[in-house]
């Protein structure tokens, strides 16, 4: 659909009342992001510059792009998932705030990529990604869009092992600022955003009592610390699998079991994939699992968990919740996958609460006005979010929740420059 002065294409403009109060309450938790707005509102950083941002379409990421719009940016949304669509959200940005949406909740993959290349028909100057699917459209399919864009910014740990990886083959055509490895990002919103907010979706979906539990996490990345921190927390009895010895022994003295997945697929009665990685779950772990298993994904990509292989293993499916399909295998059992295999935490629920988002979208905010500023100097790789840029964050959000922290002595500055005094 479209309005009459907006190009977009959304479920229905109707919504946008409820969307707008979304909106409105997201931003009461995004301090940082305030302080930003009004920065950008007087200074104008991002004057004349197109944004085709790939994101999930939620209320967080609506005052991420309210914030770039008033700091001068021509913005076009579109959205990183087929589940993660707030409906109302994105059609309060095409009503009151004028921002070009392309995005429904539950759309196939054909109108997916076709909302992904209505965005890059923007032709940005700035992509903002949150898994590289548009930045590999770019390098693929729309290579006559790429001579207007001067960078980018990736906002997930999946996008970013996808953009080293173009970046290693010498193919990345343009800088991209990782902003996932941000120590206000990845320490935050992956470990305390996603561990609250898939155990948010999985409840969601099942009223699933987790105490007593056997909750089994394939991944001990900071999704996975938080994951594995938030189960315990609600009762159940957690069991960690990972392919990093590192990690996996950073588990164990976590106080986990760690095991591999063929020990715990008997054991388990949640599963959880937030890896990066494909095929985390198949064929030969569905063999194992006990009659009325859940398995769900966090992970970027629905790839985590071998649904073909699943489909295959069946002799009927039915969706007995919403977000809930129970496979009945050949052999009697049933196992239950949640949200299709996508992020159970925006599939089932509404993702991160804004407060991590707020610090996640400031350092957005702020890495797209440093590559408009330095886009010249930058080499065709992918950068860390600038030191600078990263503290600043971390110090206006402690000042925004009224915490002082202590400063360093002239003495103490000198101590730890130095290497002449010693004990």
């Amino acid at each position: 659909m479209s309005t009459a002065a907006v190009n977009c294409d959304i479920k229905n403009v109707e919504l946008a009342d409820l969307g707008k109060k979304r909106i409105e309450w997201a931003n009461q938790s995004m301090k940082v992001l305030q302080i930003i707005r009004k920065e950008f509102i007087k200074n104008q950083p991002l004057k004349g510059i197109r944004v085709s941002a790939c994101l999930h379409v939620t209320a967080e990421t609506a005052n991420l792009g309210i914030c770039l719009r008033d700091g001068g940016a021509d913005v076009v949304l579109c959205a990183s998932n087929p589940l993660s669509t707030q409906d109302d959200v994105a059609a309060s940005l095409v009503r009151d705030h004028n921002i070009p949406v392309y995005a429904i909740k539950g759309e196939d993959n054909d109108t997916y990529y076709n909302h992904i290349l209505a965005a890059i028909d923007h032709k940005p100057h700035i992509t903002m990604d949150d898994g590289a699917d548009l930045v590999t459209i770019l390098h693929t399919k729309r290579t006559d869009a790429l001579e207007d864009v001067i960078g980018g910014t990736e906002e997930t740990t999946t996008g970013v092992i996808r953009l080293r990886a173009m970046a290693k083959e010498g193919v990345l055509k343009f800088p991209i600022v990782a902003v996932n490895d941000a120590d206000t990002k990845h320490l935050f919103d992956n470990r305390y955003g996603t561990g609250q907010s898939t155990i948010d979706g999985i409840i969601r979906a099942t009223n699933f009592l987790l105490a007593g539990s056997k909750f089994v996490v394939a991944g001990y990345g900071w999704c996975g610390r938080g994951l594995a921190s938030r189960a315990r927390g609600n009762g159940a009895e957690v069991i960690i699998t990972e392919v990093d010895p590192t990690k996996a022994l950073e588990a164990v003295m976590d106080g986990f079991r760690v095991m591999s997945m063929n020990e715990a697929a008997k054991l388990g009665d949640v599963f959880c994939t937030v890896t990066g990685n494909k095929s985390v779950l198949t064929k030969e772990h569905f063999d194992l699992m006990k009659d009325g298993a859940i398995i769900s994904n966090s992970g970027h990509f629905n790839v985590e968990i071998d649904i073909p292989a699943l489909d295959k293993m069946s002799s009927s499916k039915r969706t007995t919740r919403n977000f809930v399909e129970e496979y009945s295998l050949k052999d009697g059992r049933k196992i239950n996958l949640l949200g299709e295999g996508r992020l159970i935490n925006l599939a089932a629920a509404e993702g991160h609460p804004a407060s991590v988002m707020d610090m996640s979208f400031a350092d957005q905010a702020l890495s797209v006005e440093y590559v408009v500023k330095n886009s010249k100097k930058l080499e065709k790789t992918v950068y860390k979010v600038p030191d600078e840029l990263d503290k600043r964050v971390a110090k206006l959000k402690l000042e925004s929740m009224g915490i002082k922290i202590d400063r360093l002595t002239p003495e103490q500055e000198e101590y730890l420059a130095g290497w002449s005094e010693g004990t």
